[in-house]
């Protein structure tokens, strides 16, 4: 495939002295770089696979897990409303 990319001066330096390391071509040391960059990240990668064990939440009766996002904004209005009251009592 041919395409034009726009490199980085610090990019193109670091290409240049791997093409004169190596003695390969800009598109052979370009592509090796590529390839190895891209499979560093690859999640097919030969690792161990990421285990979640679950626990139950022992929550009390009633509570709603799905409504903990609500209840800690709720939380965050009161206390923002309790110090704007202290604020304006230092104020007067």
């Amino acid at each position: 495939m041919r395409t034009t990319v726009t490199l980085d001066a610090d990019v193109e330096q670091r290409l240049r002295e791997a093409m004169h390391i190596q003695g390969k071509g800009f598109k052979e040391t370009l592509n090796d770089a590529l390839r190895r960059g891209l499979g560093a990240t690859d999640p097919t990668s030969d690792g161990p696979p990421f285990k979640v064990e679950s626990r139950p939440l022992r929550l009390r009766t009633g509570l709603d897990p799905a409504h903990l996002r609500e209840l800690d904004d709720d939380l965050e209005i009161a206390e923002f409303l309790r110090k704007s009251a202290r604020l304006d009592e230092h104020r007067q």
